[in-house]
């Protein structure tokens, strides 16, 4: 087993009487990447440095990139990042770009550097205009997509930050992972035009595959849950230093009938809950996609467990409610409050409010004339009552003008507990 320690002390010790230059990141890039001349050059002590590290990576299979750590600390961004990417900035673990770009109205867009692993691209830009920036100005910088060799990123989402003086906006935008094959990188941005269309714009920039940080933990999972409307299906745990992505597959009948289903599911590490950042999902054949992130895991991984302590479900209930002066009910252990019943032009109206995770299914109100179904639903809105607690408000209209007698139910959706686990293999 190679001494690393021992190793570079002893080089260190070495080159201590050498000068270096501070800006030891560029010099060492520039010298990597010139190609030299015919002419016999005196090999520096920063690439004899360079070497060493680059033997230790070959020759032992090392999977960190040791040179990231060359990298300057972007600045500016404490406020936007979370704790993970604080600490990968902290240690320069990324590729400055600074590069720059006017925009129409006289700002200037900076790409101060980027972040990449397995899992997503990471942009940090600035923004600034000693005239001033607007918000409605803001908001027209649209990104779109990351393009380059074998190369098609998409953008997901972003964040950003306004100085007090509204001259500058630091902000991240995150961006589908790129190749390892690119070695440059287009950014791909709408741009508003005054009196016309959006106009697409892109800048062009070096990109060092290299200082892409690398996976952690890639493992199979291949475990399917049933719930009450069909199963979901979890593939793959992919983790990386920015991030922990969970692939998998839904075919779940219900799934879009209880808003943020995705929301009840846990990642466990070493007996800890990670931070949730998200979740997504698209149609594919015979269900959708989806995936869960999570924030990074913990370096020394004891066990890893996911839960799924909430997801969609189904309850049959067949409620008959009559319409009298009560006004609070309970259906399927859910509170329902009728909050008025009234006939109109359009037809009968009864606004109802419920549990926010509650969708009534199979509606109907009983009349002197028979049962009528429901027509459509109106003016959803949320409201948080007096303990803190969100309900959803809502109106449920019906054709008819007869005087309505009782409410019927046949079912509801709404988030189940399950509490289900996977134990995913971490040795």
């Amino acid at each position: 087993m190679i001494d690393f320690d021992k190793l570079l002390n002893k080089e260190k010790k070495r080159l201590d009487a050498i000068s270096a230059p501070e800006e030891l990141e560029s010099r060492l890039r520039s010298t990597l990447q010139t190609v030299p001349d015919k002419r016999p050059k005196r090999t520096s002590a920063i690439l004899k440095l360079a070497a060493i590290a680059l033997v230790f990576i070959v020759a032992t299979g090392y999977q960190y990139n040791a040179l990231a750590y060359y990298g300057k600390k972007l600045l500016g961004f404490d406020e936007i990042i979370n704790s993970t990417l604080q600490e990968l900035n902290d240690k320069g673990l990324g590729q400055t770009i600074e590069k720059k770009a006017p925009l129409r109205d006289g700002t200037t867009l900076t790409i101060d550097g980027i972040m990449t692993d397995s899992n997503q691209m990471i942009m940090y830009y600035t923004l600034s205009n000693p005239k001033g920036l607007n918000k409605e100005a803001i908001d027209l910088f649209q990104p779109l997509k990351i393009t380059g060799f074998l190369t098609k990123s998409n953008f997901e989402s972003s964040t950003y930050i306004t100085n007090g003086e509204n001259t500058e906006v630091k902000g991240t935008m995150y961006f589908e992972p790129i190749s390892p094959f690119s070695k440059k990188l287009t950014f791909h941005y709408w741009e508003y035009v005054e009196n016309g269309p959006m106009k697409d714009e892109s800048i062009t920039f070096p990109y060092d595959p290299n200082k892409a940080m690398q996976t952690e933990l890639r493992q199979k999972i291949n475990r399917n849950i049933k719930v009450d409307k069909g199963t979901i299906s979890f593939k793959s745990i992919t983790a990386s230093p920015t991030l922990t992505v969970i692939d998998g597959k839904l075919n779940v009948g219900n799934f879009d009938r209880v808003p943020s289903a995705l929301d009840g599911i846990e990642l466990i590490a070493n007996g800890v809950p990670v931070d949730t950042i998200g979740s997504g999902y698209r149609s594919a054949l015979n269900g959708m996609k989806f995936d869960l992130r999570y924030d990074a895991l913990p370096k020394k991984l004891d066990s890893l467990e996911l839960v799924i302590k909430e997801f969609a479900g189904y309850k049959k209930l067949e409620e008959k409610i009559k319409f009298t002066s009560r006004k609070n009910f309970t259906v399927g252990n859910k509170d329902l409050i009728i909050q008025n019943v009234a006939t109109t032009s359009e037809g009968t109206e009864i606004t109802i409010a419920t549990d926010e995770d509650v969708m009534l299914d199979g509606v109907s109100i009983e009349t002197k004339s028979g049962a009528i179904p429901l027509l459509t639903t109106v003016n959803q809105i949320d409201l948080e009552k007096e303990d803190g607690r969100i309900m959803k408000e809502r109106t449920l209209l019906f054709d008819t003008k007869d005087k309505p007698e009782s409410l019927l139910i046949e079912g509801m959706h709404y988030m189940k507990d399950y509490n289900q686990k996977i134990e995913i293999p971490v040795k």
